[in-house]
């Protein structure tokens, strides 16, 4: 190996450890990443910041705000309020939502695409008196597969056309992924729907069973001034913390945690009991000891400052604002006059006070606000709300105009008389003229740490390339696969790109494989195309962890998951995908040579 590739190889081998190990963001690990490739001289300077303005990236930014053009115009809840039917069998429940899913996921960003659905889902859940765990799972895997559909339904398939278009001379057209995707994702739509949601783990319905969609936090409720509570013993709240289905967990005093459960130490003014509860019952709990919230200062301010006061669930996605932060040092209060009331971490205990403790992607938040500003502090947090989709006013009356711009423009580039990130420029233009989204969201939209991870690593992976570094990788490949047959090499690049996108980012993942892939081909003398399309699906298929796509870590909290149930699902719907796409990739995207 030659210097360049040995310190790129080097930097791909740290990129891929750090983002394996969740420490640091990905997208600072990429940027990083980029500047000491720079500065080593394996990425030229001028050449440092191509990515930022490669189509794969501007599609991907632009692909964001449609999507929420088409959430605000009230395009995606009419196709929900007229399919969802919480009479249904939860067989029939899952299919129907895996198909609506699916469909939106095609043609607006999946990780969008299971935001709108998920609080559909858990309320449908509700009405029908079942645990949420049951049809979470098989909605994320859905809206996961319906993305490789379409150019546009996944950033994988958007990198793998653009590099097709800088290597072959022409990138692939909107619907060029439909064949193979389309079919992968119906037979893995009907797995899901007819046998997949039976392997999710019993503990996940028995865990979920009583609560339905209601999260159990970990909370605190602190004792009064002028409390009767004063010199009582903490174990003689136990019976009526029992009787309002609350758990007594332990004691802060002067902001420390105490050693132990307390059970004999006499209260004291200002301590916080630690509880755990649902939100009602935590209400009632405070209501009939006259407890206050940890902040009673900040509550009272708020209770001031507004008309009334609101509580709200939400759910913390990975690089929503307070994720990997606390809600002091987000300024929580000051910034949005907002409460943390408590967390709910499937799995984990809290030992720290609540408002003190480290937010993880995942978490659900129980907040306390002032009524009318639900979707302001939502919004404003980077995260999802639980409750059905009816925080933002949508406006009805654009509707059809925001669908028919959207229409026209994937038309439009369909038929080649657009260029794809031109067609969807255009359609933001138009979405911004007409208030669809308004101009002052329209960058709110844009998932910004997506962009710096693609700007950063496309032109590592030019660099890997033009050293001769994929030419290594796919000769090694090669080398393992030789004397098997053409479905067997397609189902080894496949396993060992799935493998990597579920342990990694799949963006990272795609920027990296799809050159291999075509040079795969190039030594096996046959047509790039089809192990192009096996990165694609592969890349996107990413089922056995919550951390390998981000619609796995958003349900990871609501559907009371834990790390090792989504491989029981997740393990033969990927072999289904590879038993399923490679003899369609073969019949759709013959090998040629």
């Amino acid at each position: 190996m030659t210097t360049d590739q040995i310190i790129l190889f080097a930097l791909f081998v740290t990129v891929f450890g750090l983002l394996l190990w969740g420490r640091f963001r990905y997208d600072l690990v990429a940027f990083a990443a980029l500047m000491a490739g720079v500065v080593l001289g394996v990425v030229p300077s001028d050449e440092a910041f191509s990515g930022f303005g490669h189509p794969a990236t501007l599609i991907v930014a632009l692909v964001l705000v449609v999507s929420a053009g088409l959430v605000n115009s009230g395009a995606v809840h009419l196709i929900t309020r007229t399919m969802v039917d919480s009479s249904r069998a939860l067989g029939g429940h899952i299919a129907t939502m895996g198909a609506v899913g699916g469909v939106l996921s095609a043609f607006m960003n999946n990780v969008a695409a299971l935001a709108l659905l998920m609080p559909v889902d858990i309320q449908t859940s509700k009405k029908a008196g079942r645990p949420p765990g049951l049809s979470l799972m098989p909605l994320s895997f859905a809206t996961i597969l319906g993305g490789m559909a379409t150019l546009i339904g996944t950033p994988p398939n958007i990198i793998i056309a653009s590099i097709r278009g800088e290597r072959l001379g022409e990138p692939f057209a909107m619907f060029d992924f439909a064949p193979v995707g389309a079919v992968t994702a119906a037979v893995g739509l009907l797995f899901v729907a007819l046998v997949g949601w039976r392997l999710i783990p019993s503990t996940v319905a028995e865990d979920t069973a009583d609560a339905l969609n209601e999260a159990v936090y970990i909370a605190e409720l602190t004792v009064p001034k002028d409390s009767k509570l004063i010199g009582t013993r903490l174990f003689e709240l136990y019976d009526d913390a029992e009787k309002a289905d609350v758990a007594i967990l332990g004691l802060v005093r002067n902001g420390k945690r105490l050693y132990g459960d307390q059970r004999s130490t006499r209260l004291a003014a200002e301590d916080a009991l630690v509880l755990q509860a649902e939100p009602d019952s935590l209400d009632e709990f405070r209501a009939a000891k006259s407890l206050n919230f940890a902040e009673a200062a900040r509550e009272e301010k708020l209770m001031a400052e507004a008309e009334g006061l609101s509580k709200i669930e939400v759910v913390v996605p990975e690089d929503a604002r307070i994720d990997g932060k606390t809600a002091l040092s987000v300024g929580l209060n000051w910034r949005r006059r907002a409460v943390l009331l408590g967390i709910s971490r499937k799995g984990a205990a809290i030992k720290s006070q609540v408002r003190r403790t480290t937010v993880r992607a995942g978490d659900i938040l129980l907040l306390l606000v002032p009524k009318g500003t639900e979707a302001e502090v939502t919004d404003w947090l980077g995260c999802l709300p639980l409750a059905e989709r009816g925080l933002a006013v949508t406006q009805t009356s654009k509707m059809w105009l925001a669908i028919g711009l959207f229409g026209a423009a994937v038309a439009a580039a369909s038929l080649g008389l657009i260029y794809l990130p031109v067609a969807l420029g255009i359609v933001v233009v138009g979405y911004a003229l007409t208030r669809i989204v308004p101009l002052s969201e329209l960058y709110d939209h844009i998932e910004w740490p997506v962009v710096v991870l693609l700007g950063s690593m496309i032109p590592l992976g030019a660099a890997l390339e033009d050293s001769g570094g994929t030419e290594l990788i796919a000769g090694a490949l090669v080398g393992l696969t030789e004397g098997l047959p053409a479905w067997a090499i397609l189902a080894v690049l496949m396993v060992v790109t799935m493998t990597l996108s579920d342990i990694l980012n799949n963006t990272a993942t795609a920027i990296v494989a799809a050159p291999v892939g075509i040079t795969m081909a190039e030594r096996l003398g046959v047509d790039p195309d089809p192990f192009l399309m096996a990165v694609a699906v592969a890349a996107s298929c990413a089922f056995l962890t919550p951390i390998g796509h981000k619609n796995n870590t958003l349900i990871l909290g609501p559907g009371g998951y834990r790390f090792g149930d989504y491989w029981r699902m997740g393990l033969p719907l990927e072999i289904i995908v590879v038993v399923v796409s490679v003899p369609a990739i073969l019949v759709f995207w013959p090998l040629g040579g």
